[in-house]
């Protein structure tokens, strides 16, 4: 990302072993992708491969009437047809409840879902076989909204559903409920000087990566299945495909592919069942490809919102209380809208420590495409409500926004809403004063630069649409909260597998986890734990895969937190078990040996003091290789409570500030970033050249939310508009300005190496700072993103 990036200096060479911990190493893949080189799923081949094919619905809603697939049958090249009378076993899938068809049932409940697979020696021949089924359907009037999904005689779209009640949601297309309630509201409102009401709302995100899902499915001699895929989570699909296989999971082995991006799409099965029963049937390899038009029905998407916020306040500027109603639109099938609407609710007052808190979230059954997972997960839509309130109270105080939040700004020894005590570094006041504090960027002097302006800096400059007229700079601030890791009470785990042995006279460690490697740099991590915790230079990095133990999903911004941990936590036993073959082999010649301080550096086995005991090398020469596999589990959580929202439901929190200058045409309606400046802590940075590229990528992301990216849903029909990157547009580095960063460093002492979760917290304030700089610019509410030009203009 263009920009300068300012992180203390300090924190760069800290570590004794080269390429450790703290420093920035290079990644491994990054001169592979820059140069074209990598190998992504997509680029998988078998010299007897077929091609597997998805006939898609054009509904929303609607039943099927007549299927005959006769005429695909009966084309030359085509293997298999299969619909859901067809499969074998279990005949549906799901993250969180299990109630999404592998194929259609027979009932459309999302424009795109699919209908029936194609398999065939040419992928031109099974989309012309997929287009030669015959498909008739009896449209049915869609749920589009809560209104519609909750009113009397609502068509109930899973009307087998018989644990709503257990969840305590009021009706069956409602999939959770969850209430935060702490205090008393009715009587601290009655304090309050000052009451602000808004009603905000987010339109549908996508992730956009891309690289489209794929996938090759190979069956194997021993009648199971061997899946290399584009995933988030290799545990989590062989849990959910091996049961629609008729297989036991030991039978179904993945390995990751090249992943060209998630940011949360690839959490839910898109292609795997699909590529894997093909192959099943055909006895063939089945590889699966989706083009990008494909790619916008075969994933979830970021849930849009409706959200419905009071804030209350005193003139001395102190919050007195907040209340807010959240509506989760989750689509068809409920993937992981529970999670997300007990993020939502959880962390929907913001970072700030206020008694007296009434919130409800919910999450929706309807027929728009289906929402799940999306960097921020709950989180981002709350904050650009609560961030807009917060602006607005300020305003009718005529208090600066920035001590406003600062005056009211959680920090360590708060309570949550939910009365979870938060017990590591919460620097929010720190990290705004931060953020202020960056100088700004110069004003552009267009009215007396004359000839001399360049126009390409004005927004719409590289169209020619302006030189100045109309056009207006504002400053915005926001800040957000995320949670780290998987939260109320979920067995959050990780897994890794250590090697240590001897190769041509160098000791070399080999690192084996099943974590999904998907841009976030975690293989570079892994092998700076090692190289620290074993005092090797060699790491190498084997395959992910199911041949070790689960390492949970690339999301939540867990991955250096969980698997990072048990990475260090089976070198850890790797060591102990080196020094155990140290004091065998040489205890009686070096009382040093006896004692429990004794370390691994620069391939040498060395007491505190630093003297050298013995070679690593040279100790592990004619020894077996040590080969150890651990797993590592943070502190548990716990579920909240179904009717107060009370417990302690998240492991760690992590906090980002941004400051927005923004220059907006208002003639034109047309908005250019100037600048993203971002404050946040990490903790420890790990790798602190990652962090910033995490820092700025998130970041980018929320720039997208806030001006351009939507997936656009008829209201009526339900039906999908936009399904192509024509028209759904996401940041070029032309849309993106510089960005940059302060990184602040208060170790959390629940965390490996102190370190936080960072990937996800600057997608949430980065949206909401830049919305508060295009209000300051035009003086306009603003109260829905993306903002568009016609918000600005009014036509």
């Amino acid at each position: 990302m263009p920009g300068a990036s300012r992180i203390p200096t300090d924190i760069v060479q800290r570590s004794q072993t080269n390429g450790g911990i703290g420093e920035s190493t290079l990644r491994p893949d990054g001169t592979l992708k820059v140069t074209g080189e990598f190998a992504y799923a997509s680029d998988l081949w078998h010299e007897d491969m077929l091609w597997g094919q998805t006939l898609r619905a054009p509904h929303a809603h609607a039943l099927i009437t007549r299927l005959d697939v006769s005429a695909a049958l009966k084309l030359p090249g085509v293997y298999a047809v299969m619909t859901y009378d067809d499969l074998p076993a279990a005949r549906r899938f799901g993250l969180e409840f299990v109630d999404q068809p592998v194929l259609c049932d027979g009932r459309v409940r999302f424009h795109g879902e699919p209908v029936a697979l194609v398999a065939a020696d040419h992928p031109e021949t099974a989309r012309r076989a997929a287009a030669a089924i015959l498909v008739e359907y009896e449209a049915l009037a869609p749920v589009t909204d809560e209104a519609s999904a909750t009113a009397p005689g609502a068509p109930v779209l899973h009307p087998d559903r018989d644990d709503h009640r257990a969840h305590r949601t009021p009706h069956p297309n409602i999939v959770h409920r969850q209430p935060v309630i702490r205090g008393d509201v009715a009587r601290a409102r009655e304090r309050a000087d000052v009451i602000v009401r808004g009603e905000y709302e987010v339109g549908m995100q996508d992730q956009a990566f891309l690289g489209p899902e794929s996938g090759l499915a190979v069956p194997a001699e021993d009648g199971g299945m061997d899946l290399y895929v584009s995933t988030q989570w290799l545990h989590v699909d062989r849990r959910q495909v091996a049961p629609v296989l008729g297989l036991p999971e030991e039978k179904l082995r993945l390995t990751l592919s090249g992943v060209g991006g998630a940011f949360g799409g690839r959490e839910d099965l898109s292609m795997q069942a699909h590529a894997c029963l093909l192959a099943q049937r055909t006895g063939k390899p089945v590889k699966i490809v989706y083009n990008r038009y494909e790619s916008f029905f075969g994933h979830v998407h970021r849930h849009p919102a409706k959200l419905a916020y009071e804030h209350g306040a005193t003139f001395d500027g102190k919050l007195t209380h907040v209340t807010a109603r959240i509506v989760l639109d989750g689509g068809a099938y409920a993937s992981s809208t529970p999670a997300v609407v007990g993020n939502a609710a959880s962390l929907g007052l913001g970072p700030y420590d206020v008694r007296h808190v009434h919130i409800e979230a919910v999450g929706l059954y309807t027929n728009n495409p289906p929402c799940g997972a999306m960097r921020g997960f709950g989180a981002v839509q709350a904050c650009f409500a609560y961030e807009s309130q917060m602006d607005r109270v300020a305003a009718e105080l005529g208090m600066d926004p920035v001590e406003f939040r600062r005056l009211n700004a959680m920090e360590q020894g708060t309570r949550m809403p939910t009365g979870q005590l938060v017990d590591s570094p919460a620097p929010v006041a720190e990290l705004l004063r931060r953020v202020k504090a960056v100088p700004l960027p110069p004003e552009l002097q267009w009215e007396t630069a004359g000839e001399d302006a360049d126009v390409r800096h004005l927004p719409g400059g590289l169209s020619n649409t302006t030189h100045g007229e109309g056009v207006v700079r504002g400053v915005g601030y926001a800040v957000g909260i995320k949670n780290v890791g998987f939260s109320e009470g979920y067995d959050d785990y990780s897994t890794a597998r250590i090697r240590l042995e001897a190769v041509g006279g160098e000791a070399v460690a080999t690192v084996h986890t099943a974590m999904a490697e998907v841009g976030q740099g975690g293989v570079t991590v892994h092998a700076q734990i090692a190289r620290t915790e074993l005092g090797v230079t060699q790491v190498t990095i084997q395959p992910a895969d199911t041949a070790v133990g689960d390492a949970g999903s690339t999301s939540a911004s867990r991955q250096t937190y969980v698997t990072g941990g048990a990475v260090k936590n089976a070198c850890e036993a790797v060591r102990a078990a080196v020094l155990e073959i140290g004091r065998r082999k040489f205890g009686s010649y070096h009382p040093a040996w006896a004692t429990a301080e004794l370390l691994l550096e620069d391939g040498k086995v060395v007491t505190d003091g630093g003297e050298v005991l013995a070679d690593l090398a040279e100790l592990l020469d004619g020894e077996e290789p040590i080969d150890l596999e651990r797993a590592w589990r943070h502190r548990p959580t716990y579920a909240l409570d179904p009717d107060t929202g009370q417990g302690d439901g998240h492991v760690q929190y992590s906090f980002a500030a941004h400051r927005a200058v923004v220059e907006v045409d208002t003639e034109l309606g047309l908005v250019k970033l100037i600048e993203l400046a971002v404050a946040q802590d990490v903790g420890k940075a790990l790798n602190p050249l990652s962090v910033i590229g995490q820092i700025q990528g998130g970041t980018t992301q929320g720039l997208g939310l806030a001006v351009m990216e939507e997936i656009l849903v008829d209201p009526v029909t339900a039906k999908v508009r936009n399904p192509s990157f024509t028209d759904y547009l996401i940041p070029t580095i032309l849309d993106t300005p510089s960005i940059p960063v302060d990184v602040l460093e208060l170790a959390d002492t629940h965390a490996p190496y102190g370190l936080r979760g960072i990937g996800e917290a600057p997608t949430l304030s980065s949206t909401p700072a830049i919305v508060a700089a295009i209000r300051a610019a035009t003086g306009l509410a603003l109260t829905r993103v993306p903002v568009r030009p016609e918000h600005i203009t009014g036509t």
